[in-house]
């Protein structure tokens, strides 16, 4: 053997990891084992060839050095080595895989097992073979000998169900989606436990808080006295460093796959995440559902490892992945004419409920709640809950503190600058979190108020996520405060977090940012800064209770489904009796016009808009002085635009009709400041001045005005003469 052969570095496992559950690579237990096998990557051809006989390999592609093909030749040689010391010691057939790892270095092979024991010893004999191999040695039988004799250990703790279960996982949506099933079971009378990152809970009774969302979730869940529905929110952590936690499951729900927890545990590529998610899918019973998102590519394809039939969610109802479900024999469930709906090959659409009744979809505007609430209903249904109980669980479910803490929580809060401002409370931990969450905010947000984001992030997200949840921010709130969550900063700073956050801000112009020690802190700053009609947007993570007493000690109150609906309504520049207010005006007869107003006036006695509607009934039907009335009272009261220069037009235009000339022109001069270019305006202005006794100034103005702002062919042709027309008027006039 030469001196260099020698000195090459040892075969090392760097892990051996025993995995209770279904995994990545078998549907049932496994051993995994990681080996640095960088002696064997640098080591010469001839030498790769030989250990290759040894280990009955054909020996013509073992690849030069450093490229992807030695490492694959190298996994095959880690398989054999598993397998000859598995025959020597007894076992003649065992289920073995390798594959290269993310490093040419690195390959992992993996193998069932039953005891523990001796499970362990065959993971570790691995590296000893293979370096024996590569020093023209054989430690086989050795390797074998200490495999027999080691205690054989306790069987796998895995779960077996003896009741229905559903597992849940995702990058987004698997909390909520937990959280809304459990509820719909619930609400069919079924005793039900669930676990999540929050804990384990034992029909709505919390018995064990922190993140269960692992085995150890399982095995409380399925524990719990008394269950009849088992609900388990299954992260991607726990599969890779255990397995799954029950041998099977009844239904698997899939919410979706993006970037988020990259580069830990050997996963570094969302495809890569996409195969951890998966695990839940290829243990699905065959007579249960998998029930996965047709609008992300990455899931839907996980049907075709799955034994179970598909039921495919979706937000179109088009989508040919709802073609591709019934052809195969499944189920899918959308939106259609804006209503739950499931569809089968039958052809008939059974429409479970409307989306506005859906407290969860924030009366449709969160699009990502949407597609949670048609993946717990089909699971519902796939589990065999009734019908009547999906649609009333659907129904009764809202997203606040108590039923789904720390998702969309939204509240009404005092804001600091005066009036009320709204605070919505929200995980939104990576980029499709803070997308849904300023979705909502913009959907919430009046016209001409402001979105303020406490905008933080986990240390364990890589430093492109930290820049584009900058980005995100920047291009989308208003203003942005960091918001830290000193328990997360998982080996990072807060001022290294920090400087990648502005890294994003900064490419959208934000150049600088004050900065929060902790959420609440934020918060406080953020609310302290709003307007009335304001939103401000909390990415909470670490302080959910601490935010939620400082709310109620503030005297912030939760938002209930009128209340949110009122609030979309209003974002939209709408009103909710808009329907009202339109068939007031096809109204022809100005006097029963009155009267309609007067009853919606009674009904919204405090309402700005209502009552400027009411006086423009007045006004219409030739009655100024109760018209200025209420347009003054409509203008007090905080009449948002677009009505509250309308109503300052009509309350000016009043005022010219019963002689008050000067407060008209006064009314109309604040507001032609506000608006120059507005020709309307300018109109009621010459109006006012005209009858003040102002008329070449009321033309001047007008002249100029149109020559500023029409489009008019002749007056793009004659515009500086008009101008100077004007000019002449006004220099007259004064």
């Amino acid at each position: 053997m030469t001196s260099d052969l020698q000195t090459v570095p040892a075969v090392t496992a760097t892990e051996v990891r025993v995995l209770e559950g279904p995994n990545l690579y078998f549907p049932k237990p496994a051993v995994k084992v990681t080996l640095d096998l960088t002696a064997y990557l640098e080591a010469d051809t001839d030498t790769v060839r030989r250990v290759a006989r040894t280990a009955g390999l054909g020996t013509s592609q073992v690849g030069d050095p450093h490229t992807e093909q030695r490492q694959r030749v190298i996994a095959r040689l880690a398989e054999r080595a598993v397998r000859q010391v598995s025959r020597a010691s007894g076992t003649s057939r065992l289920g073995v895989r390798s594959r290269p790892g993310n490093d040419l270095a690195f390959v992992v092979v993996s193998f069932v097992w039953r005891r523990r024991g001796s499970a362990q010893a065959l993971g570790e004999s691995v590296a000893p073979v293979l370096e024996a191999w590569l020093r023209d040695g054989d430690v086989v039988e050795a390797q074998a000998h200490t495999v027999r004799e080691a205690p054989a250990g306790a069987p796998p703790r895995i779960v077996t169900p003896r009741i229905p279960v559903a597992s849940v996982t995702g990058t987004n949506g698997k909390t909520s989606t937990t959280r809304l099933l459990a509820h719909i079971a619930m609400t069919a009378g079924k005793h039900t436990a669930w676990s999540s990152t929050d804990g384990v809970v034992d029909h709505g009774e919390m018995i064990e808080p922190g993140d269960f969302s692992g085995p150890a979730g399982a095995r409380g869940v399925l524990g719990a006295p008394g269950v009849e529905i088992g609900i388990l929110e299954t992260a991607r952590g726990g599969m890779l460093l255990k397995g799954l936690g029950v041998s099977h499951n009844d239904v698997s729900v899939v919410t979706n796959v993006s970037a988020d927890h990259l580069g830990l545990q050997g996963v570094d590529t969302v495809d890569q995440l996409a195969e951890v998610k998966a695990i839940i899918t290829r243990a699905t019973r065959p007579e249960g559902w998998t029930v996965l998102n047709g609008d992300d590519p990455r899931v839907w394809a996980m049907r075709t490892g799955s034994p179970a039939k598909p039921w495919v969610f979706t937000l179109d109802p088009n989508s040919p992945a709802i073609r591709e479900a019934l052809g195969a024999g499944g189920r899918a469930i959308t939106v259609l004419d804006d209503r739950v709906t499931v569809l089968t090959d039958s052809g008939v659409p059974d429409r479970l409920v409307s989306i506005v009744d859906v407290p969860m979809t924030i009366s449709g505007l969160s699009r990502h709640n949407v597609a949670n609430v048609l993946a717990a209903a089909a699971a519902a249904l796939g589990l065999g809950i009734d019908r009547s109980a999906v649609v009333e669980g659907l129904r009764t479910f809202r997203p606040d503190a108590a039923l789904n803490p720390g998702r969309m929580n939204i509240y009404t809060a005092p804001a600091g600058l005066g009036g009320h401002c709204t605070v919505v409370v929200d995980l939104a931990h990576n980029e499709a979190g803070l997308e849904a969450l300023m979705d909502v905010s913009d959907g919430l947000v009046e016209p001409g108020s402001r979105i303020h984001l406490g905008l933080g992030a986990a240390g364990d997200r890589t430093d492109e996520i930290l820049e584009n949840l900058g980005e995100i921010a920047g291009h989308r709130a208003d203003h942005v405060v960091a918001a830290h969550k000193a328990h997360y900063l998982r080996g990072r700073t807060m001022e290294e977090l920090e400087a990648h956050l502005r890294t994003g801000l900064q490419r959208t112009g934000v150049a600088d940012i004050a900065s929060f020690p902790t959420e609440l802190s934020g918060l406080q700053a953020l609310v302290e800064a709003a307007h009335d009609g304001d939103v401000v947007a909390i990415m909470c993570h670490a302080e959910r209770e601490a935010i939620y007493d400082w709310l109620d000690e503030v005297g912030a109150v939760a938002d209930d489904a009128p209340d949110i609906r009122r609030k979309v309504i209003a974002a939209r520049g709408e009103h909710e009796a808009e329907e009202a207010i339109a068939a007031l005006w096809e109204d022809d007869d100005a006097e029963r016009r009155i009267e309609t107003a007067g009853s919606l006036h009674a009904a919204y006695p405090e309402d700005a808009r209502i009552t400027y509607e009411y006086g423009g009934t007045f006004d219409s039907a030739g009655h100024e002085q109760r018209a200025i009335e209420l347009y003054r009272s409509a203008l007090e009261g905080g009449l948002r635009e677009p009505y509250r220069h309308r109503a300052v037009i009509q309350l000016a235009s009043s005022l010219r009709n019963v002689g008050e000339h000067d407060e008209a022109v006064r009314l109309l001069d604040d507001l032609a400041a506000e608006r120059p270019e507005s020709v309307g305006i300018a109109g009621f202005r010459a109006l006012a001045l005209h009858s003040a006794g102002r008329p070449a100034e009321a033309l001047g103005s007008l002249l100029a005005v149109v020559a500023h702002a029409s489009t008019d062919e002749d007056v793009l042709r004659y515009r500086r003469s008009l101008t100077a027309y004007a000019n002449e008027l006004d220099h007259d006039a004064s």
